[in-house]
């Protein structure tokens, strides 16, 4: 009588085993799915300046360029974040703005630039406010490219940043800069 009572309670204690695994499998233990509920931890503050590398503007000089930096917001909207202007790490390039909420890249406004390559008389340009721009895009951003005024601006948008910057610049421009009258 004892081998059927070994065999049954082996039995059960390999189907209490197996159920102890296949529920592990299904809820995972609490440690696992606090783990999995917790926020992700946040980028890491950047600090200090912003550095940027200097690129070829000739008109950066321009009476245009001036009243155009001196009428910069000091915020941008990027949906619910707002970025702030930023200081400059020296020597900065003339006529160059940034704005950033220290955890992403910055957007970078620049004024004076030479004409770009890919601005050509047949070249589609997007509209916006009134504005005509040239958006030169990659992977990690979207530089637009003034198309319309005396002088030529470019203002780079990180692709993690919504379209709220270059409407506001647009804004600005419609108001600081005439358009070209060619």
């Amino acid at each position: 009588m004892e081998g059927p009572r070994v065999v049954v309670a082996a039995g059960l204690a390999v189907l209490l085993v197996a159920g102890v695994i296949i529920a592990g499998l299904l809820f995972g233990s609490t440690d696992d799915r606090t783990a999995q509920q917790a926020p992700p931890p946040s980028s890491p503050l950047r600090t200090g300046p912003v550095a940027l590398v200097p690129v070829p503007a000739p008109a950066a000089g321009s009476a245009d360029c001036a009243t155009l930096i001196q009428n910069v917001p000091a915020t941008l909207k990027s949906g619910s974040t707002v970025l702030t202007k930023a200081a400059l790490a020296e020597p900065a390039p003339p006529a160059s703005v940034a704005w950033t909420d220290q955890r992403s890249d910055p957007v970078v406004l620049r004024c004076g630039l030479d004409k770009p390559a890919e601005l050509t008389a047949t070249t589609p340009l997007r509209a916006i406010d009134g504005v005509s721009w040239l958006p030169v895009e990659n992977e990690l951003a979207t530089t637009w490219y003034l198309a319309d005024r005396s002088v030529y601006v470019a203002l780079t948008v990180p692709a993690s940043t919504g379209t709220g910057p270059l409407q506001d610049i647009s804004t600005l421009i419609t108001r600081t800069l005439p358009k070209k009258t060619s």
